[in-house]
């Protein structure tokens, strides 16, 4: 364990369960035998050790939080546990036996149950929600694995019930991809539930989810821990770990090297995550007002029962956007892209009309969009560094017959190196990075190019502090040169660790436009949550 970090300034805090403390009620379970113990378990891909001896022990009826910067081995760690991958050496013991955990059958068979941060790894687009719902049961032969749709809707809706989710037989027959990303979360919780855990792994179960559904599942959450499930919950928040958690274990660098029971140091743990002097409050932002109108939008509807809305985003400042999920802003960021033409509004960049009838004409004009999604809809699979971040401007890097790729490598080299990117190198696939990594090389593709407007939709979502911090620098490094900036955010201490200027965006409408310093976070909270008659 690691006691000699001792950081003398508050670790900042993102907002926090509203249950409040009274709702923890922090379980004295510590004397129990283990639910799960991890001994000096090891993983290796190829000459890259990313863990190396980790040690963890988990107690029923104990929510432990794990805290690590991107690239700590996390993400491996718990695919360990899932049975995604086999550890190269090391035990895994549940109720103190040990289990060999080769597949994801192992893991549900000796009552692990692993929620992922990327819902892609577990949803199967064409099938049904449904048959999504059902979809573990077939496989194991629980259920008939030729069956009517019609035949498989009372136990989907009995799965969908553990949670609560009131979905109609409408939306159960709906194919998954029609649902949204909270939805999606929600529907890979319920599939977990039913199968009454042991232990239950939640890689940042929040990251999508509305304040009310998240405040749901801290309810559950609650009551699985009173119930003697063992919970290891990954999170960046520490308004959620404060809240939440009865342990917090630090990996850093392959290796355990903090834990902690309540009370918590938080400013340890995190100055022990990052491995640096960086815990402070959120920087006091330098407030810049732009003068100059960048963009304009003008009565647009973005939700189908909203009413016109108007935005004007302005050169030389970061504009913060944010909202509840469902208040339209991913809505906002599909236009501005020409990724939605369906949606009529008068726009204009530099004082001229600017109407993109496709994301590259969007680009030609210097328009870019960091997707809220970057699984889905940034990278693809298998893809190099290097590749990734030249794909949009391809005539960049062209050669006399073809792709100039020392030019591409150099190019990526440099916005390794600018932008901290822990990797291999240029030729590392990007999906084999870290999410907080795999965000900054998307970040870097756009940030590294003469930019008009830059939209970043929610571009701290599955980070750390430290890559978050990195990300709003760089945002504001690039407003300082004279471009304009929105970053779409449902938080509001990222809202206010980043922009100048803050639009609060409800139902489609914004109803708040004002600069940072001139609002309160009750004012951002309350219109947040105001309801149309």
């Amino acid at each position: 364990m690691n006691n000699d970090v001792q950081p003398n300034e508050s670790v900042p805090e993102s907002s926090e369960p509203t249950l409040g403390a009274d709702a923890l009620g922090t379980q004295d379970s510590t004397t129990a035998a283990p639910a799960l113990e991890l001994v000096d378990i090891v993983m290796s891909f190829g000459s890259n050790r990313v863990l190396k001896g980790v040690d963890l022990t988990l107690h029923p009826g104990r929510i432990t939080a794990l805290l690590g910067a991107n690239g700590a081995g996390k993400s491996t760690l718990i695919k360990i546990l899932a049975g995604v991958y086999s550890a190269v050496s090391g035990e895994v013991r549940i109720d103190g036996v040990p289990v060999e955990i080769n597949r994801p059958l192992d893991a549900t068979a000796n009552g692990l149950q692993t929620v992922h941060q990327r819902i892609d790894d577990s949803i199967l687009p064409g099938l049904t929600v449904a048959e999504n719902l059902v979809f573990e049961e077939i496989a194991r032969g629980q259920a008939p694995k030729v069956s009517s749709l019609s035949a498989l809707l009372p136990r989907a809706r009995e799965i969908a019930s553990s949670l609560s989710l009131g979905w109609s037989d409408e939306v159960l027959r709906k194919d998954v991809y029609e649902l949204g990303i909270a939805d999606c979360q929600l529907l890979l919780l319920a599939r977990a539930l039913v199968h009454r855990p042991k232990v239950l792994i939640l890689d940042e179960p929040t990251s999508t989810l509305s304040s009310a559904e998240a405040d749901r599942l801290y309810e559950l959450i609650f009551r699985l821990r009173d119930e003697g499930v063992a919970i290891l919950y990954v999170s960046h928040r520490m308004g959620e770990i404060k809240a939440l958690a009865d342990d917090v274990v630090v990996l850093r660098d392959g290796r355990i090297i903090d834990e902690q029971h309540r009370p918590f140091d938080l400013n340890r743990a995190v100055a022990a995550m990052l491995g640096q002097q960086t815990v402070r409050d959120a920087e006091e932002v330098v407030e810049n007002r732009g003068e100059t109108t960048r963009f304009a939008i003008k009565d647009v509807q973005l939700l189908k029962h909203s009413v016109p809305t108007s935005v004007e985003l302005r050169a030389g400042e970061v504009t913060g956007i944010i909202g509840l999920i469902g208040a339209g802003k991913t809505e906002l960021a599909e236009v501005i892209y020409g990724a939605n033409t369906k949606t009529t509004a008068h726009m204009e960049l530099n004082g001229k009309p600017y109407a993109p009838r496709n994301p590259k004409e969007a680009i030609s004009h210097g328009v870019y969009l960091v997707p809220e999604d970057r699984a889905a809809e940034a990278m693809l699979p298998g893809w190099s560094i290097s590749s990734t971040l030249s794909l949009p401007f391809l005539r960049s890097f062209a050669g006399l017959f073809s792709l100039n790729t020392a030019k591409e490598n150099r190019n990526a080299s440099d916005a390794i190196s600018e932008f901290g990117i822990v990797s291999t190198g240029p030729d590392q696939p990007v999906d084999a990075l870290s999410g907080g990594n795999q965000q900054k090389v998307i970040v870097a593709r756009w940030m590294r190019e003469k930019t008009n407007l830059l939209v970043l939709d929610e571009p701290f979502r599955g980070v750390d502090i430290g890559a978050r911090r990195d990300i709003s620098h760089r945002a504001r490094e690039l407003a300082s040169r004279g471009a304009c900036v929105a970053v779409l955010v449902s938080d509001v201490e990222e809202v206010r660790e980043v922009a100048d200027r803050i639009i609060v965006l409800v139902e489609g409408e914004a109803r708040l436009d004002a600069y940072t310093s001139e609002i309160t976070n009750e004012l951002i909270i309350s219109t947040m949550s105001e309801v149309s008659a």
